[in-house]
């Protein structure tokens, strides 16, 4: 049988591997890694999963919907997701204490915070909840900035998958580049002072701004649609949300 690490290396050396197919080079800072930290991060397209899995493998946390979403759900439930069902008090609890048990054990779990996908030029606020995990078991927060970027430099759009953009036409406005180059930054671990996840979700938010060159927006109207597209979108009760 496969050993935990031989397996987490097996997985870092899939999503290399798809990336490369998609023509996307991974340039990953690891500076402030730290085993069984809660990987916070900005989130820009369906390929954010894979970009962190080849650098810092880890298990994601999504909505329970997320399962049964054609190719995405299987590929969802093939990168050790954790699906969890919106407004279940008690599925939360279940899902807190999985989450507890990973990163007790050393290994990542990765969030994404905003709940919706953007563009990749701006970032959204965070969502605290998806942090206490983490801050419960005393484990640390490691905010984490993904961008894209073309050969010449500039910031690229290609991988957005928000909105209306659907799966096909962001893999075809992937391919049609050349080449891509995704960047992973690690900034400084957070949350190991006590301080409560509030505090530890602005302090992430800004360090992964600082981290991608993002300005800071505030949060989409409530009456504003969210985007459902990318697969590791994270979901909590309404009563959980701050």
């Amino acid at each position: 049988m496969c050993t935990e690490a031989a397996r987490l290396r097996l997985k870092s050396s899939w999503a290399i591997a798809l990336l490369d197919s998609l023509g996307i080079e991974v340039e990953a800072d690891l500076t402030h890694v730290a085993p069984g930290a809660l990987v916070v991060a900005n989130h820009i397209s369906w390929i954010d999963i894979y970009v962190i899995n080849a650098a810092l493998p880890s298990a994601f946390v999504s909505k329970a919907e997320v399962r049964n979403w054609p190719l995405i759900g299987w590929l969802a439930a093939k990168n050790d997701t954790i699906f969890l069902r919106r407004g279940s008090r008690g599925h939360a609890r279940i899902v807190n204490e999985e989450i507890a048990a990973l990163l007790g054990r050393g290994r990542h779990v990765a969030v994404f915070p905003e709940g919706t996908t953007t563009d990749g030029r701006s970032l959204l606020h965070f969502h605290a909840a998806l942090l206490q995990p983490a801050l419960s078991a005393g484990r640390p927060v490691l905010p984490v900035a993904l961008s894209y970027w073309e050969l010449d430099g500039e910031r690229s759009l290609a991988p957005r998958y928000d909105g209306d953009i659907s799966l096909g036409q962001c893999t075809r406005a992937i391919l049609g580049r050349r080449r891509l180059i995704a960047r992973l930054v690690t900034t400084p671990l957070r949350g190991l002072h006590g301080e409560d996840r509030r505090q530890v979700a602005a302090e992430a938010r800004e360090a992964i701004a600082l981290g991608a060159r993002l300005p800071l927006v505030e949060a989409p109207s409530a009456d504003l649609p969210v985007s459902a597209s990318a697969a590791s979108q994270p979901l909590t009760s309404s009563a959980d949300s701050a």
